[in-house]
């Protein structure tokens, strides 16, 4: 499966978006877009990276569904119905999990209880050739919990609401169009999107969430993924940033795959598969609330968060694990990596987890460590690498743990 990033090159300044309040961090706009091309089965050709800019991913290997380099697909515009103006009519189907029939007149995001249909209408097509140690950033205040009163009572509360917001771990095999190799380049996409418009990490795991619950309860055609995984980010750049980009912004970095119109009602329908429910426990909450009960280096803080990160690219094996459970193997791997310790006493006393407990999650991400410097996919890697994390995804991973 591959992507085609197109960069194009910014001829005027009314191309820049205006805000009256602007984060300096984002006064010069990116003169190259972070654009996501079709997604298609089985095109694992490894994309060339560019330093300083936006990454090109080449995308020329034919689909097993018809979809080719010199094809084009349709998108399809939300001509869905409407009461009183405001709210989508979704179409009762009468069975729980029934799978809707897709065919070329009607194509429809189908929930376990109702389906929205998205009626065929013309729209643009998407490209189908689609260091030191005192030199590394401590973690940002914004990242950290420092109030001891109420750190028992956070991480209580965080245990349960991760059961209540957790996505389906197999929901990707009841996905009829989409696969997991789908998913894997979205969310890598998502990560260059954040560093693009400077988004913190926590944005990043609040959309996977996001994207893993409604594809939990939603089937998604493939030409329709992007446009949910763009709706996710958008919305968790709302939550968590103080200056979120706007919406144009997205509608930006698809390359006007979609329209603004064609985002923000799926941002719509987004919020009505999640029941407006967006304050979720991540990984990456529990992870920061792991570090600041019991600190460590800032080296190792920022390899616990890129193995943490990484994570984020597999539905199999790690939404079989709870986010606090993944948060405390990626601090047990960063820790081992580094200072040859797994799992500190203090910890398992707060989180009530033993080293046995986690263990097949350790096993897990080393793994994925292993194997994340020679994937495709490499933009939590090139993330990682800057001095600012401690050039962290350079690290060479452990060969072995003790208990494999």
């Amino acid at each position: 499966m591959n992507f085609t990033s197109h960069a194009a090159t910014l001829g005027s300044q009314e191309n820049i978006i205006e805000r009256k309040v602007v984060d300096t961090s984002r006064v010069a706009k990116t003169k190259q877009r972070t654009v996501l091309g079709v997604l298609s089965e089985n095109e694992q050709q490894t994309r060339a990276i560019i330093l300083g800019a936006p990454k090109h991913r080449p995308l020329d290997e034919p689909s097993s569904f018809g979809i080719g380099a010199e094809t084009c697909t349709s998108s399809f515009s939300f001509d869905a119905h409407f009461e009183d103006s405001s709210e989508i009519v979704l179409a009762f189907t009468g069975s729980t999990g029934s799978q809707t029939t897709l065919n070329e007149d009607d194509i429809a995001l189908q929930h376990d209880d109702f389906q929205l249909v998205l009626d065929q209408s013309s729209g643009s097509c998407m490209e189908t050739s689609m260091q030191d140690l005192s030199e590394i950033e401590p973690l940002s205040s914004q990242e950290a919990y420092t109030d001891d009163d109420y750190t028992e009572e956070i991480h209580h509360h965080l245990r349960n609401s991760e059961i209540k917001f957790r996505p389906k771990p197999t929901y990707m095999s009841k996905q009829p169009d989409i696969t997991n190799w789908m998913r894997i380049i979205l969310v890598d996409w998502l990560v260059e999107v954040g560093e693009e418009y400077k988004l913190s990490s926590e944005t990043i795991f609040l959309a996977a969430n996001y994207l893993d619950r409604f594809l939990s309860g939603m089937s998604v055609l493939r030409g329709k993924l992007q446009l949910v995984g763009t709706a996710a980010i958008l919305l968790a750049a709302k939550y968590e940033e103080v200056y979120p980009p706007e919406v144009d912004e997205f509608v930006y970095i698809t390359d006007d795959t979609y329209t603004k119109k064609q985002l923000l009602r799926m941002e719509h329908l987004l919020l009505k598969v999640l029941s407006f429910d967006l304050t979720v426990p991540t990984t990456h909450q529990f992870l920061m609330l792991y570090i600041s009960y019991e600190p460590i280096s800032a080296k190792t803080a920022h390899l616990a968060q890129f193995l943490a990160e990484l994570s984020l690219l597999e539905v199999d094996p790690f939404l079989q694990h709870l986010p606090s459970k993944v948060a405390a193997a990626s601090y047990s791997l960063a820790n081992y990596t580094l200072n040859r310790t797994f799992w500190p006493d203090a910890l398992y006393a707060f989180t009530g987890y033993t080293l046995a407990e986690i263990a097949p999650c350790i096993k897990d991400l080393h793994k994925l460590h292993q194997s994340a410097a020679n994937r495709p996919q490499q933009a939590i890697r090139e993330k990682y690498k800057s001095a600012r994390y401690g050039g962290v995804s350079l690290l060479t991973p452990l060969d072995s743990l003790p208990f494999l």
